[in-house]
């Protein structure tokens, strides 16, 4: 695999990262916590964009790119920890109309969850609830839902589905289709988590530059250059595990998509809630305060490490592929 990005793909990337930047700084991030975790101009503007749109053939109004080109595009998404239904919103943009333009607001679920936790429920408008049989279309207004008052990440507001509980919904994609979303969804979340790994070792870098003790910065300090070494290298590790996920999507003859798959969620997942962890070390007793953002990271990577697969059943899912070789 040739993992140098094109001269597109660089742009790609920082086009999304200067958007970032200039949508959706740490101060507007924060702030969206009083509107339900979602600014729907803002989200309009990130459909326009292309983010939502970026694999759907031209034809269709898309893009027409791939899922390595995907995965740049949602490694910034998660470095400026954009909040919202991202990864759902855009693996259905061919499936539900007005999904790629940013009038419908789509998240999903598994039936098999006994939480039955629905995100931003103030927001979406659609639902996609994904079993053995297939992805199943439910509207919002057919759930009733309960507010969680304390929910893992306060920008990931979430609902709990009560009263007559999950409807079965309309079917839109078969048992074949499912699985193919679940993988999707579980790449660009690892994009997403790989985001947050890399903003996580920036935050702390910048840091230890600025932070003094005893007349230096501490970045100087043998014990901390170990944690931030530590920190690149989960990140590059996970960077070569998900770029190498969304060129076997885009071209499965060069390689296992599962292994790439799981490989990617394992590493970027880790990497993720690890770096997140150290930075919150780094920055010492300011660390544990709301006003640094390394919080910010640590709680989006708790909540995306659990999406779609979580970190343990990808470990088990891969230990049965390489025992079956």
């Amino acid at each position: 695999m040739d993992f140098e990005l094109t001269d597109d793909q660089t742009a790609l990337q920082e086009g999304v990262q200067q958007f970032c930047a200039g949508r959706f700084p740490i101060d507007v991030v924060r702030n969206m916590e009083t509107t339900g975790g979602l600014d729907r101009a803002r989200w309009t503007e990130l459909a326009e964009m292309g983010v939502f749109s970026l694999r759907l053939p031209e034809a269709d109004g898309g893009v027409g790119l791939g899922m390595a080109d995907a995965v740049l595009a949602f490694e910034e998404l998660g470095r400026a920890i954009v909040p919202g239904p991202l990864v759902w919103t855009h693996l259905v943009a061919g499936l539900v109309d007005g999904a790629a333009t940013g009038e419908v607001v789509v998240t999903g679920l598994d039936r098999t969850d006994r939480s039955q936790l629905v995100e931003y429920p103030d927001h979406v408008d659609v639902v996609m609830v994904v079993d053995e049989a297939g992805v199943w279309r439910v509207d919002r207004s057919a759930l009733e839902l309960a507010p969680v008052t304390l929910p893992l990440d306060p920008l990931v507001p979430v609902g709990r589905i009560v009263g007559t509980g999950l409807p079965q919904g309309t079917r839109l994609l078969d048992g074949a289709g499912a699985e193919r979303i679940v993988r999707e969804g579980a790449v660009l979340t690892a994009a997403l988590l790989l985001g947050i790994s890399s903003a996580a070792t920036d935050l702390s870098v910048a840091f230890s530059k600025e932070r003094v003790q005893f007349g230096r910065p501490i970045g100087q300090f043998q014990a901390l250059k170990h944690l931030m070494a530590d920190m690149v290298v989960r990140t590059e590790v996970a960077r070569g595990a998900v770029y190498a996920a969304g060129v076997t999507i885009d071209d499965p003859l060069v390689g296992s998509v599962p292994r790439a798959v799981g490989a990617a969620k394992i590493t970027a997942g880790q990497a993720a809630v690890e770096n997140a962890k150290t930075s919150i070390q780094v920055h010492g007793g300011m660390g544990y305060t709301w006003e640094v953002d390394a919080h910010l990271h640590l709680k989006r990577a708790y909540v995306l490490d659990a999406a779609f697969v979580d970190r343990d059943t990808c470990a088990e899912q891969m230990a049965d592929l390489l025992d079956a070789l």
